[in-house]
């Protein structure tokens, strides 16, 4: 992509705050009613498109260069809305798949992989996107491209990231007939070596969770 197509949106930024704020908006709707649980048939592949559309957006911000806010100091939004319910029932919408392993940062040598959760990350996201979304309603359109912006980089980009590479080595598992390693028991709460990891880390026949989850596997 050339330079002036990557930044033509900066004769228009109006235009390129409505699409962001479309994009996000849609991600909170879409896995808000995904997480209701009403077609739980369809539940991993729908997450796996709508967290890589979002990350679309993520990567478009990422790209332009800084919003630089108006204020000197962010206004009050009020309270961020609850996102307990969600993370509930994502949780239990996708047990027992839910626990997977991630490693932060590929660039800091011998990390070990820590076990997270996707439902606690899609909660996150959906908390993040929200708050922006509220400065965006509020009319401060260049506080909410600042706050998307700086929370990409700094906690739902790389969350989203994570939780998309979890979403897609799960479709793939059950794509490719490959039995499936899944975190039973582990809590995300301790600080497991990798050993424990792989001492806790049960198998899950594709068969239990295909279906339930909307995957099919290779005929």
């Amino acid at each position: 992509m050339s330079d002036a197509t990557l930044h033509a949106h900066a004769l228009d930024p109006d235009s390129f705050a409505v699409q962001i704020a479309d994009s996000i908006e849609s991600f909170i709707v879409a896995t808000t009613e995904v997480a209701k649980g009403d077609e739980p048939d369809s539940a991993v592949p729908f997450l796996l498109l709508e967290v890589s559309q979002l990350l679309l957006a993520g990567g478009r911000l990422g790209a332009h260069e800084d919003f630089v806010p108006e204020e000197r100091y962010e206004p009050d939004t009020g309270p961020d809305m609850d996102v307990d319910d969600l993370r509930e029932r994502f949780a239990a919408l996708l047990d027992p798949v839910d626990v997977f392993s991630e490693v932060f940062d590929p660039y800091e040598p011998r990390r070990a992989p820590v076990p997270c959760r996707i439902s606690d990350s899609l909660a996150d996201i959906v908390m993040d996107l929200r708050h922006g979304l509220a400065h965006y309603r509020a009319g401060r359109t260049t506080e909410a491209l600042w706050w998307w912006q700086f929370s990409y980089f700094s906690n739902w980009g790389p969350t989203a990231s994570a939780t998309l590479r979890a979403l897609q080595s799960l479709v793939s598992h059950v794509r490719l007939d490959q039995p499936l390693e899944a975190l039973d028991g582990l809590d995300t709460d301790e600080d497991v070596a990798d050993e424990a990891l792989a001492e806790e880390a049960g198998r899950v026949m594709l068969q239990e969770i295909a279906a339930p989850l909307g995957l099919r596997s290779r005929k």
